[in-house]
């Protein structure tokens, strides 16, 4: 056991990171499973849902959770599940930008060129 106080609160830490990360992979195995026993588009989007969270959390690696998803659109192909269509958000609006005209200056004028005086 630590003796020092923040080696302490490491482990408090440690230990509720470990109870999240378990709790993320065991809906990650279950979607993932549920999806494997029966190809339909809900265990489809459900399962795509799980491999977001568990990569965006850390607990898998992003690229694990790309290739997981790809093989999964493709049994999901192979079985003729057609893809569930996403709830239409509205979009928020945004209103045009204003464009400020500002007041056409005329050209700065060069001044004229000084002449220096020869070195002697």
């Amino acid at each position: 056991m630590p003796i020092i106080k923040s080696a302490k609160k490491r482990v408090r830490t440690a230990r509720k990171a470990a109870v999240r990360n378990s709790k993320t992979k065991r809906s990650l195995r279950s979607a993932l499973k549920l999806f494997a026993a029966k190809p339909s588009a809900s265990s489809h989007s459900s399962t795509q849902s799980a491999l977001d969270k568990a990569a965006n959390k850390g607990v898998i690696h992003k690229n694990k959770a790309a290739r997981l998803k790809r093989r999964a659109a493709a049994k999901a192909k192979a079985a003729g599940v057609k893809p569930a269509k996403a709830a239409a958000k509205p979009a928020a609006k945004k209103a045009a930008p204003v464009k400020k005209t500002a007041a056409k200056k005329a050209p700065a004028k060069k001044p004229a060129a000084k002449k220096t005086a020869a070195k002697k």
